[in-house]
């Protein structure tokens, strides 16, 4: 664990007035727990409340972005652009999991690697920007590190029921999944999945789990087809 909080000052381009806020944003519930910290003291209140700011700026964000999309549409598209696998991607580009203060617990069975440890510091993380500063600069966080690239972004949706509806209106065929690969210890293990549609492969993927691993299969064959 890092524990220089200037370098992910410097990194997320906001400095904390009050930096005991970022400490609070950082501190997993197995810290607290370890630690025999009062409850109140892990990131989860921070979490919930960051949760509903990052609700609150995306749908202002899409509404104005896209001024003639449905409801369903614009709810899809926020739901894919602040999903649990957008988050932590968009947290791993500015280093926020080497922050992340874990219990030994949680560390030693890969917790820092985990897409739902990271993204949920990262809604701490803005509900700090915000208890901290304010709204703007909570929005301004936002923009910059998780709604940048909001049309790439998209492909966080569930990529396996994209590709399903895709194939069966293109080629009438389910596509199958294969497990190809499993590396590493029980509790890092890293899988490799590859996705067939009628016989033929159209992507490979990994993830920390099975389900990530056939997601970005997924992603990878919708790609393809898309060139195609």
């Amino acid at each position: 664990m890092n524990s220089d909080l200037s370098i992910l000052q410097n990194s997320i381009g906001y400095k904390f007035k009050d930096e005991s806020l970022l400490q609070h944003a950082l501190r997993h519930s197995s810290f607290t727990n370890e630690h025999s910290l009062a409850k109140k003291e892990c990131n989860e209140r921070l979490e919930f409340l960051g949760d509903a700011v990052l609700e609150l700026v995306s749908s202002d964000f899409i509404f104005i972005e896209y001024p003639e999309m449905p409801e369903g549409k614009l709810t899809r598209l926020r739901a894919s652009l602040v999903c649990e696998p957008s988050l932590a991607f968009d947290a791993r580009a500015f280093g926020l999991q080497d922050f992340i203060m874990l219990g030994k617990g949680e560390e030693s069975t890969g917790g820092r690697n985990k897409d739902s440890v990271i993204a949920d510091a990262c809604e701490a993380l803005i509900g700090a920007i915000y208890q901290d500063g304010g709204i703007e600069p909570a929005r301004e966080f936002i923009l910059k590190h998780i709604l940048n690239d909001h049309t790439e972004k998209q492909s966080f949706k569930d990529s396996k029921s994209s590709l399903q509806e895709t194939s069966q209106r293109l080629f009438q065929k389910t596509p199958v999944y294969e497990l190809t690969g499993e590396e590493g210890p029980a509790h890092d293990k890293v899988f490799t999945s590859r996705v067939l549609i009628g016989g033929e492969v159209y992507g490979t993927g990994s993830g920390r789990t099975k389900k990530a691993a056939e997601q970005n299969a997924s992603r990878e064959a919708l790609e393809r087809i898309k060139r195609r």
